[in-house]
């Protein structure tokens, strides 16, 4: 991944603004942009559209929205910035913040006027979120959230390109972005110059040599993302001299099914689920969030965990298209009794007979256990039980390339260059320094709405366009 001058470039086509990656920022970010007036080409190293979305359950946050208004739920950018700053300690920026929760609600409903069906999700509330504001299409999963953006894409003016492998920008000394290199399966290249690039590529999960440099106690979990998370976007971005920040940011999970490869997800936990080692013992508070539970995961012996509930969560859950992934694959155990699930987990029955007793006073007295946990407003666990066996993993990089509140990067003097944009996993995120400020949601917040307000700014920097 390189900068070339654009001397070296010979362009064989034009557009007005690029987009390099396919995934859910980058569809998002194209749609903005041809609603907006723009010609825009959206280049994809893949044969089709699905990115790192397209693994996720494809829940989008957002306040004030429509569904939410409709349910009667009450919610405000105000109380969604609150719970994201107390989440990630203050420790991000609050300025971008306020401007993904103030654009939150308008990006969910414009994608519901555009064809992609979402309603709330109001069954769970996920951890650190104050009240119910995440937005899923009818299966819950990122696959079908990417189908419903592609078709929305291929009813608009935007075009798409696959199987074209983004491996250099050409850009002059100013910094201005001139256009893109891609090379094709058959070895052709193709330069394509534009007037706007948005960067919709990711971040540098894919990458074992970045993530050990930044994100050493993740270096052992499952990766779990997009294979093509290689960095690129933080490559060419310091190459232009782009500022970068929290790169020590990730969002991982603490309940992939061992062996399998799918998600367990955490609202089975949130209503009264726990995790325990192999000894049938549980080891942390599980409630603070899946993100920063994968690295206690994975400091247990074998790197896993087993996640334990019950019958009410077991069908709470099903609403995902993932657990019921889970149960074809015969990852889910179940027993009459503790001891009868311990057997099949292969834990020891006692361990797990006497943790469950535990959960069990701490349900009914409502005090915190050990670990500062409270149980209290949840259904006491009772039998048939159900459990997975877990491991910690990576899903994706939260730092990358600072942008301002357009999606515009930032130079390391300061002002924005010129005709660059980043959102998603290229850009920086708002969960601050690590894993622990990750809140539900904040990785399809940062790609569906910066790739709307960059796809529109984008538009805007076109010859003959009124700037905003």
């Amino acid at each position: 991944m390189t900068i070339l001058s654009p001397s070296r470039a010979n362009f064989s086509a034009d557009v007005e603004v690029a987009i390099v990656g396919g995934g859910g920022c980058g569809l998002t970010a194209a749609l903005s942009a041809s609603q907006a007036g723009a010609e825009t080409l959206v280049l994809e190293q893949d044969a089709a559209t699905l990115g790192t979305t397209a693994m996720s359950t494809g829940l989008i946050p957002a306040a004030g929205s429509r569904c939410q208004r409709a349910a009667g739920i009450e919610d405000s950018p105000g109380l969604f910035a609150q719970d994201i700053l107390s989440k990630c300690r203050h420790q991000t920026d609050a300025g971008i913040v306020r401007a993904l929760v103030e654009a939150s609600a308008a990006t969910v409903d414009w994608l519901a006027g555009s064809g992609v069906s979402l309603s709330l999700v109001d069954s769970f509330l996920y951890p650190g979120h104050s009240v119910h504001r995440m937005h899923g299409t009818p299966n819950r999963t990122g696959s079908e959230l990417m189908a419903a953006l592609s078709q929305a894409v291929a009813q608009s003016s935007a075009h798409v390109l696959t199987n074209a492998k983004v491996s250099a920008l050409f850009a002059d000394a100013s910094r201005r972005v001139h256009g893109v290199r891609c090379i094709r399966p058959d070895g052709t290249v193709e330069d394509i110059g534009c007037q706007a690039l948005v960067l919709a590529c990711c971040g540098f999960a894919g990458n074992p040599e970045l993530v050990k440099a930044h994100l050493p106690e993740i270096a052992d979990g499952v990766f779990f993302g997009h294979a093509g998370n290689k960095g690129d976007a933080l490559n060419w971005g310091r190459q232009l001299g782009a500022a970068v920040a929290d790169l020590q940011a990730y969002q991982g999970h603490g309940g992939l099914a061992a062996g399998h490869g799918i998600p367990i997800l955490w609202p089975l936990i949130m209503e009264g689920g726990v995790q325990v080692n192999h000894l049938g013992r549980r080891f942390a508070d599980e409630s603070r969030g899946y993100s920063e539970q994968a690295v206690d995961v994975l400091a247990q012996p074998g790197h896993v965990a087993y996640s334990i509930y019950d019958e009410r969560l077991h069908g709470l859950i099903q609403e995902f298209d993932d657990y019921r992934d889970a149960m074809a694959a015969k990852a889910i155990q179940s027993g009459r009794s503790p001891a009868q699930l311990a057997q099949r987990l292969k834990l020891p029955p006692q361990g797990l007979e006497e943790t469950l007793a535990e959960v069990a006073q701490h349900t009914q007295s409502g005090l915190p256990d050990a670990f500062g946990r409270r149980f209290a407003k949840r259904p006491a666990l009772a039998p048939p039980y159900y459990g997975v066996k877990v491991t910690g993993a990576l899903f994706h990089t939260q730092g990358g390339l600072k942008v301002d509140a357009h999606g515009q990067v930032l130079s390391l003097e300061g002002p924005p260059l010129p005709n660059l944009f980043a959102g998603g996993g290229a850009a920086r995120g708002v969960s601050g320094p690590s894993c622990w400020g990750y809140l539900a949601g904040n990785g399809l917040l940062t790609a569906t709405t910066f790739g709307r307000l960059a796809g529109c700014r984008a538009a805007s920097l076109r010859k003959g366009a009124i700037t905003p």
